[in-house]
């Protein structure tokens, strides 16, 4: 039975969309493909997208300014193909919303398997019922109550920075730009400065990890943002 989730791919080489979607139907995704940015923009408000790989050098629009443009409405997830690999391409991308990077050449399995892991983290975001636990069960976190365990004494986040490690625990090891944190984590209802997410997360790792220091959950990637690396068990 054919997946219900569709994946549009838009790139302007004819070949890779073809082999991409190829791989990706074999793994019962329905797809679509553009071979533009504007065949792009109308294939994603005519049709129900799960995700989209997007190329960022297109002929007429640039990949960047789709992603800015998709975001602006939808939350769907993007993996961008690239082949910039300057940090700086990284870091504008990742602040525009992207949700993953993909860098040319690739195998079109690693693809599928991008694909799968960003599919199943987005998927994630619904309810989890039952807590989690991490690093042999040091730190548990509910995601329903909202509490959070740590060496089994309630570690007593406030609002504010519980959302802010649930958005990174439901992500784990996808880096986080400030700029993502307020909008995934706080719904955009933050009044102050994108470095205030730094307080959030200095407090955050006062209550959850043994070390500062040596942080064994959440961790800083220098010039992007944060990440969550706990080990579930």
């Amino acid at each position: 039975m054919k997946s219900s989730r569709t994946i549009l791919i838009v790139d302007d080489e004819e070949k890779i969309v073809e082999v991409l979607q190829r791989y990706l139907e074999r793994e019962g995704y329905q797809v679509l493909g553009a071979y533009e940015g504007t065949t792009a923009l109308r294939l994603f408000k005519e049709n129900d997208i799960s995700l989209v790989l997007l190329d960022l050098m297109l002929p007429d629009i640039m990949g960047e300014q789709i992603c800015k443009t998709i975001r602006m409405n939808s939350r769907v997830p993007i993996i961008m193909l690239t082949a910039k690999t300057e940090e700086t391409d990284l870091i504008k991308g990742l602040q525009l919303g992207a949700d993953d990077y993909i860098y040319k050449p690739f195998s079109p399995r690693a693809v599928v398997a991008k694909v799968g892991a960003v599919l199943r983290r987005t998927e994630s975001d619904e309810l989890i019922s039952m807590p989690v636990s991490y690093n042999q069960g040091k730190l548990v976190i509910n995601f329903e109550n909202r509490n959070v365990m740590v060496n089994g004494e309630e570690a007593n986040l406030t609002p504010t920075e519980f959302k802010i490690l649930m958005t990174l625990a439901k992500a784990p090891n996808r880096i986080f730009t400030r700029e993502q944190l307020i909008t995934y984590a706080l719904n955009d209802e933050f009044d102050g400065y994108d470095r205030s997410i730094d307080t959030y997360i200095k407090g955050i790792r006062a209550k959850i990890e043994e070390d500062r220091r040596s942080p064994s959950y959440i961790l800083t990637v220098h010039g992007m943002g944060y990440k969550f690396v706990g080990e579930i068990e």
